[in-house]
């Protein structure tokens, strides 16, 4: 099983590609495929056959799936995309920024 250090409902930025520089909410984590989609950036257009009678169809737009080593982890103290370090908090183990040590 494959992990990332990205989470569903982190606050990204997006480091590469047309988007680049994007901030945005993970909205969908695949560790499988090590891929997130974050809200808001690299839409593409779908088309959609209606299902139902009275549902319409068309071209919809959608986010598209961002490889996760493409986005980091935005720290709000450091205003831009950091890496991420893990620290203990009694018991627990939590993710700190690495450049300020701001609980992510």
């Amino acid at each position: 099983m494959n992990t990332l250090h990205i989470k569903k409902g982190d606050t990204v930025i997006i480091l590469s590609g047309d988007d680049k520089g994007t901030k945005g909410e993970v909205v969908a984590v695949a560790p499988g495929e090590g891929k997130v989609i974050v809200k808001g950036a690299n839409m593409i257009k779908k088309h959609v056959k209606p299902r139902k009678q009275g549902e319409t169809g068309g071209i919809i737009e959608a986010e598209g799936a961002l490889y996760a080593s493409k986005v980091a982890l935005y720290c709000s103290k450091c205003g831009q995309g950091v890496r991420v370090k893990i620290a203990t908090e009694g018991d627990k183990k939590v993710r700190v920024c690495a450049k300020c040590g701001t609980k992510l």
